[in-house]
């Protein structure tokens, strides 16, 4: 009996949110699907849904209630309010091959793990046994099936096993501010955007730094305060956000600019976020305007989705994007809380 009621307990203060993971869906109208661009012209994307954390796992209530009120009789907290986990200020986004989908939250000083295959929803707040994150930022999943963690103010990459227990920290006294990191799997790389030295830092799973790409400057190559990253087929994108444009080095040492400085829509003022979609598309975050852009492999702006509100499709102060294999398309709207995920539908005429 003592055995149940600690495991009971344990049940009511892990920290772990249990549930059947779901999207909600509450801002398509019933009987429609949420569309861009809208008819008659061939639609490109749907909306699939929004996770903001514990609102997005259901239990059975009765069973759930029943415990998780006699867990909390138990430790003493019953009559107390308990907070929900909920996203506060979500920064960027990355998902590994199990389903596992990582944000991490600036404000909340943590990393949120979305675990659909064990209905569980974590938050991993320490970067080693007794420091926490205080700023964590870029997301890339370790070879090991953990998760690679740049914190901005820590100046360093924290290796994080399958767990979410720290295990080692990368450029501790050569990263000045990480924020984006991207890793080339079959090469063994991880990318880490420093961006007040203003340049691309690559390193071996080893945690040896290897290369630096760039330096300051405007000039092809060059960078003025890069953040996001993105690795895919071979390429480097990398979001050099105050020269408004996004570079992408291929492995043959090319380089080509997405976008430029301007007034129209599908311009780039504030660039954050970068990811690449399963045909080559491009998709920048363009915080300034609240907006995501789509730019095909080629560089060619295709379209916006976007501008400032609380509704599905808008977005206010948006940072981080990341494709899944599905071309799911996943949007941190950082200052509405959420992670917004669009499906590609495809880009044929």
């Amino acid at each position: 009996m003592l055995a149940l009621l600690l495991f009971v307990a344990g049940c009511a203060n892990d920290g772990i949110v249990r549930g059947r993971l779901h999207l909600g869906l509450a801002d398509a109208p019933e009987g429609q699907r949420l569309l861009w661009p809208q008819p008659p012209e061939v639609p490109r994307f749907a909306y699939t849904g929004t996770l903001t954390g514990e609102p997005n796992f259901r239990r059975d209530a009765a069973a759930a209630g029943t415990l998780e009120s006699f867990g909390r009789w138990l430790v003493g907290l019953d009559g107390r309010e308990r907070a929900p986990v909920v996203l506060q200020r979500p920064v960027a986004v990355a998902g590994d091959e199990h389903g596992r989908l990582y944000v991490s939250d600036t404000s909340r000083q943590a990393v949120f793990v979305f675990d659909a295959a064990a209905g569980e929803l974590q938050v991993w707040e320490q970067a080693d046994a007794t420091l926490r994150f205080v700023a964590p930022a870029g997301l890339a999943v370790a070879p090991d099936g953990g998760l690679y963690v740049a914190d901005a103010e820590l100046g360093v990459v924290v290796r994080l096993d399958a767990a979410g227990r720290p295990r080692a920290m990368l450029g501790r006294g050569t990263l000045q501010r990480p924020t984006g990191l991207a890793r080339d799997a079959a090469g063994g790389r991880l990318f880490v955007a420093d961006t007040t030295a203003h340049d691309v830092k690559v390193f071996d799973d080893a945690g040896t730094l290897r290369q630096v790409i760039g330096r300051r400057g405007a000039a092809e190559g060059e960078f003025n305060y890069p953040t996001h990253l993105a690795f895919a087929q071979g390429t480097l994108y990398v979001t050099d956000t105050l020269n408004h444009r996004v570079q992408a080095f291929d492995a043959d040492g090319r380089v080509r600019r997405i976008g430029e400085r301007g007034l129209y829509v599908g311009n780039l003022v504030r660039p954050k976020g970068v990811a690449v979609d399963g045909e080559g598309n491009v998709y920048v975050v363009e915080s300034y305007y609240d907006s995501l852009l789509v730019f095909s492999p080629q560089g060619e702006f295709l379209m916006p989705i976007g501008g400032t509100g609380t509704a599905t499709g808008r977005f206010y102060l948006p940072s981080g994007v990341w494709v899944d294999a599905r071309n799911r398309v996943h949007v941190a709207d950082m200052f509405n809380g959420r992670i917004v995920l669009f499906q590609f539908l495809g880009g044929g005429s």
